[in-house]
């Protein structure tokens, strides 16, 4: 009589098709118990339970990576959706906001590590206003420090042209910008979004004054008073005393940029005969500090560096600026950044009058 062949293990048959199509941790589970019972009973199917648990494993650690890429944002937008009824707006993906659009966060929070934007018209209340959206041109992810340096002169550019009349931005508004994470940029993000936060403070009405909406003459007179702000907002953040050539450079800098202010001026009060007594007033004012300024970039020592900074910077004086901006039919209301507070003098104050303050915040 022939012996009948040893039957097909029904958990090796089971643990191929359940790893493959259903529940592979279940089809790992079915091609160690058929293993284990082949060894025991001598029952066929060991190479079937084999590929069955190769198949069930290389199928859980894909479930297991799907699971992180993709359950996160699931459930980020699940509560987003949950919130919905306290954010005003449409729900709209970061990367489909353009220069122009404003739009809302939950609980106003710019800050959140995961933000989520909901876009809505500007006349109505809004956290933030988008001012430019671009590509980084960098070839790898920057470092930290580069990557704030690059994000906030990048962004304070693109404010001061989207928002050209500065003095007209209110004080709760600050400069927020949104750049790649390290993560991100492995999957090709690349875009620096640079918008104007007005979360704190119930803001309606669009910010933007660029050369769209002002006077080609106004235009001419923001461009080198922005000109004059950017340039003293790229001061150093060490000390003078342990970088004593960066604040040479930046001096010469600052001398560069108010040299073109004052030539500026000395064509426009030709021009605009009301626009004359307060030009002469400020380009007084402007060629002292320009001596201060190159005293400054030769200096050898740190104190004579601080010494020639606190008289330049005493010396160009915010009522000039005030009386040449109401001449020009622009905003007199001074900024959080040019007043002094008590006692300050504004020289070596870190960022004093005539400077704006790092009021940027990374996203």
């Amino acid at each position: 009589m022939t012996p009948l062949p040893p039957a097909l293990n029904g958990f090796a048959a089971a643990s191929l098709p359940v790893g493959l199509l259903c529940l592979p941790p279940l089809g790992v589970v079915f091609a160690v118990v058929a293993l284990v019972q082949i060894a025991r009973k001598g029952d066929r199917g060991r190479a079937l339970a084999v590929v069955g648990l190769v198949v069930s494993l290389a199928m859980s650690a894909v479930l297991v990576y799907a699971t992180g890429r993709y359950a996160d944002p699931f459930f980020r937008r699940l509560g987003s959706e949950q919130a919905r009824q306290y954010v005003d707006g449409r729900l709209t993906d970061m990367r489909d906001l353009r220069p122009g659009d404003c739009f809302n966060v939950p609980g106003g929070d710019l800050l959140a590590e995961h933000t989520i934007a909901y876009k809505t018209g500007c006349e109505a209340v809004h956290h933030a206003e988008v001012t430019s959206s671009g590509r980084m041109d960098d070839s790898a992810f920057p470092t930290p420090e580069r990557l704030k340096q690059k994000a906030t002169a990048a962004c304070w550019k693109a404010q001061d042209a989207y928002a050209m009349d500065s003095w007209a931005v209110p004080d709760y508004a600050e400069m927020y910008y949104f750049a790649p994470s390290r993560e991100s940029w492995r999957s090709g993000d690349r875009r620096l979004m640079c918008v104007i936060g007005t979360a704190t403070k119930e803001h309606r009405g669009s910010l933007r004054n660029d050369e769209g909406t002002l006077k080609p003459d106004q235009v001419t007179f923001l461009r080198a008073m922005n000109g004059v702000d950017q340039a003293m907002g790229r001061e150093p953040e060490a000390d003078v005393d342990g970088a004593l050539a960066e604040y040479r450079t930046w001096a010469r800098e600052v001398e560069t940029a108010l040299g073109g202010e004052a030539r500026m001026l000395e064509t426009a009060s030709k021009a605009r005969p009301e626009v004359a007594a307060p030009a002469a007033a400020r380009i007084r004012e402007i060629e002292a500090a320009r001596r201060e300024w190159r005293r400054a970039g030769s200096a050898t020592t740190p104190d004579l560096f601080q010494e020639a900074w606190d008289r330049a910077l005493e010396t160009v004086t915010v009522d000039s600026e005030k009386a040449l901006r109401g001449a020009y039919g622009l905003s007199t209301d001074v900024p959080p950044w040019q007043r002094p507070g008590p006692g300050d003098m504004g020289g070596g104050s870190g960022k004093g009058p005539s400077s704006k303050g790092p009021s940027s915040e990374r996203v």
